[in-house]
Formats: structure tokens, sequence, C-alpha cells
């Protein structure tokens, strides 16, 4: 039976596949489906929920790969887009979330943000905790933060927006988006940390390599960018990845 490059959901949406072997599955994760367990009574769109149960009725998309189970192995933000990797066992869950957790797995982003930085790379290395006032959000905390690097770098400035590739190495929560905001530039749509931009959230994940822990073999996963771009008003094409 031919395995479908998509998912499909009972409700029509379909997910593209953009990469699959046999310990995993990276889908193009579309805009507004939440992860975080403490939300997941409170939505309607929950992905994990969605694709379990989806697996659970042998829908063709499932039933065509003998899927028993999928599992995330690190999370995106409700509002970002691109590249979400699953796990096909409880076992390689585990070793891939290794990966994250020893920052073997590099991590590429699309952020387009308010204003043109005056620097073309930077790095930033702010430590970051949760915000003891309001609850879900992040803030830069020098004392009892944990350690967060992002490395950023300017690829187009258009009118008051710039298009930045982020390269994160550790994982904190809305590491991208406190690195911004800290730097000047929110984040288009990120009204948690200060952009008024009434758009989507201009976040998307659209890299991921890593040295597969079961074959050693050097894996690299890109998501398509041309619509994320065009979306904000940038005509850019990147390079293949290196």
């Amino acid at each position: 039976m031919p395995k479908t490059n998509h998912i499909e959901l009972t409700t029509g949406e379909t997910i593209p596949v953009l990469y699959e072997d046999r310990s995993v599955m990276a889908i193009d994760k579309p805009r507004g489906w939440m992860l975080v367990p403490a939300s997941w009574q409170k939505t309607s769109r929950n992905l994990q929920m969605a694709l379990t149960s989806s697996i659970a009725a042998k829908d063709f998309w499932a039933r065509s790969r003998n899927l028993k189970f999928l599992r995330f192995v690190h999370r995106l933000d409700a509002g970002t887009t691109g590249i979400l990797l699953f796990a096909k066992s409880l076992g390689a869950v585990h070793t891939f979330g290794d990966l994250f957790e020893s920052r073997k797995m590099e991590k590429t982003y699309l952020a387009v943000a308010h204003g043109a930085p005056k620097q073309t790379e930077w790095t930033c290395r702010l430590k970051l905790g949760p915000d003891p006032e309001q609850l879900g959000k992040m803030i830069v905390d020098p004392r009892g933060g944990k350690e967060a690097e992002t490395t950023f770098r300017v690829l187009q400035v258009v009118g008051n927006t710039a298009l930045i590739e982020a390269r994160p190495f550790t994982g904190r929560t809305h590491q991208i988006r406190v690195h911004l905001a800290a730097a000047g530039h929110t984040i288009v749509g990120d009204e948690l940390y200060g952009s008024t931009a009434r758009k989507d959230l201009g976040l998307r994940a659209i890299g991921l390599a890593y040295t597969d822990p079961f074959t050693r073999r050097l894996v690299k996963i890109r998501a398509p960018v041309e619509d994320f771009c065009r979306r904000y008003g940038f005509q850019i094409a990147l390079p293949p990845p290196s």
C-alpha cells in the first residue's frame, strides 16, 4: 500500500509530511495547533490528540504506514509553523529527545521582526526565566534564569520589517521571541512580547539537522519558505542547506 505524502485529519485538514524514516516523521505544522499539555483541555486544536485519534481510527495515512504510535519530540508554539518532529516509538521519543536536550539538533528558523537591526549578525546569550507576574510569559532574568543562546542573521529588510534567520542553540520557551524583543525587534504578530501588528506570528521553523542516533547517517530536513516570505512582503531565495 503506497504511503501518502501528507496527513489527512478527520476535519479535512491536510498536513504535509516533510521527512520520514523508520524512527521518525517530520511534518509541516500548520498555524494554530497546540502541543502544550496544560492547554490540551482548553482547545480543540490539540495536534497530538488529533493525530492519536486519527491513528486509532485507522485513517488511510496511518494505515498505509501500519502506524500504531506517533508522539512529538519537541514543541512549537501554536502560532509558529514549520518542521515538527514526531517519533514512531516510545524508545525513539527518548532517543531523539536526548538529541534536543544535549544540543545535538541544529535548528533554523525564519523570523519577521519590526525594525531594521543595526547589526547584520549577532549572538544573544541573555538568560531566560518565567515571568512571575504573567503565566506563560518569559522574561530576561540575569540571576535566576537559565542559559539561552541564539544567533541571528539579517537576510533582508523591507520597509520597517526585517527577515531574520535565527539559530537557537538552547531550547528555552519562547527563546527566539524574547531574545529578539530584548534587541528591540519584536516578531510581527507577537502581541505577548509587544508587537502591535494584527497579523499572524511571523515565525517559521525551516530546518533541522542531526546525526541519526540509530543509523549514524546525517539527516537534513527543510521546510518550504517561499509562501512564508511572500506573506510578509519578502522575495528571497534561500540557499540549500550546507
